[in-house]
């Protein structure tokens, strides 16, 4: 068996330049540079990424940081100068995929938008992360998550009716804009390798678009039918039994038992096999027509056990159902751990767990090579080693503020 801290992975050789910061843009470089691209981060040089700030911190550093910027190189370059953007563009020259998510027409302003890196670099895949994209009359509007899940239909549907909508405490549209990023990313380097030119596209990313990406059925039903999905609370328009249930000991369970065999053993369960067949209830849109009756129905059956007790009887059946878990939850779960779903790094001499990213690959898996690294870090090996910067001029670029 191979040794796992050496291993091949996938994207070894490629070179990543990410500019930009927060989440959605060093969320696609972090998994790029999980399964082996080299990620060279640009950074400010006054503070750096706002992300090594944010949240809990240990001795005054994000514990985030540790996790988001995995693998990857800190140089410290001043872009509002002339020479902190002329290194960035030697960077470039010298990269396979760029990952930026500026406002719309900052990269240009600078000279170093896809067509001025076109001239000297056309093999570059330019990958290019905002709130609404980089066309279209919102293209130049600020797009953070919050907005741009609205925007995206996610909030409408999210929360209870007649109420406001709901924010999960997790920025999901900067994390899946991310995810369609590097998907982007890697489709288009797919193609360059199959395209005999060699040549390198634009991926164009809104944060708006990830979510829409997300709405399944939505537009078909109204398009076709009228139909506006509302907010539905805990459970999922049109397909049931999907939602929580409470059990005796004051916790809750989910259960999604909505295919008419999974419904049948659950019925079987519960003491009333003939339920399956009820007309009420023998197809989901039956099911649905009734769905309150019948959560009342599984809920006052789970309420008349503890949730280990209910949860133990309901994957004997071959039920699909689970309980809510915390992050403390997850820790004390053996399957997160059989998963290899944390791993350990070392910040400031302390063990500290950070999550694994996924997908999971048999044969090349990614790896973390070390955690988050320190403002301007790596700046002699990468101004100085692949630039052939020397230490003078690095000095120099110190004492100007460039670096």
């Amino acid at each position: 068996m191979s040794d796992l801290s050496t291993a091949r992975r996938p994207l070894d050789g490629l070179r990543v330049i990410e500019v930009g910061q927060l989440l959605a843009g060093p969320f696609a470089a972090t998994i790029l540079g999980y399964f082996g691209a080299e990620v060279i981060k640009i950074e400010p040089p006054e503070g750096g990424d706002p992300i090594r700030r944010w949240r809990a911190l240990r001795n005054g550093s994000a514990l985030w940081w540790a996790s988001l910027a995995r693998n990857k190189k800190c140089v410290t370059l001043d872009l509002r100068k002339d020479e902190g953007r002329a290194l960035l563009r030697q960077l470039i020259d010298k990269a396979d995929i760029l990952v930026e998510n500026f406002r719309p027409g900052t990269m240009e302003k600078w000279g170093l938008g896809p067509t001025d890196i076109k001239t000297t670099n056309p093999g570059l895949i330019y990958a290019r992360i905002s709130g609404y994209g980089q066309t279209g009359p919102y293209a130049p509007r600020p797009g953070f998550a919050s907005v741009c899940e609205g925007f995206g239909g996610f909030r409408y549907v999210n929360g209870f009716p007649g109420q406001p909508s709901v924010r999960p405490n997790l920025s999901i549209g900067d994390t899946l804009a991310g995810i369609h990023a590097a998907l982007g990313i890697l489709l288009a380097y797919i193609g360059r390798s199959r395209d005999a030119s060699g040549q390198g596209q634009v991926v164009d990313v809104a944060i708006f678009e990830a979510i829409y990406n997300l709405m399944e059925s939505m537009v078909p039903e109204y398009d076709g039918l009228g139909l506006v999905r509302e907010p539905s609370g805990s459970t999922l328009t049109g397909i049931v039994p999907s939602n929580i249930y409470p059990t005796a000991d004051g916790k809750t369970i989910i259960i999604g038992a909505n295919t008419n065999p999974m419904f049948a053993r659950l019925c079987e369960l519960m003491g009333n096999a003939g339920m399956a067949q009820d007309p009420r209830y023998v197809e989901n849109v039956n099911r649905v027509e009734h769905q309150q009756e019948l959560d009342g129905l599984i809920g006052a059956w789970t309420g008349s056990m503890p949730q280990a007790e209910v949860l133990e009887k309901l994957e004997a059946a071959g039920v699909a159902a689970g309980p809510i878990y915390s992050v403390a939850d997850m820790f004390n779960d053996p399957q997160y751990h059989a998963r290899g779903l944390f791993e350990t790094v070392t910040i400031d001499g302390e063990p500290l767990k950070i999550p694994a990213i996924i997908p999971q690959l048999a044969d090349t898996p990614g790896r973390t090579d070390w955690p988050g690294a320190a403002l301007g870090e790596h700046n002699e090996d990468v101004l100085g080693n692949l630039l052939g910067l020397s230490p003078e001029k690095l000095g120099e670029l110190r004492a100007a503020g460039v670096v």
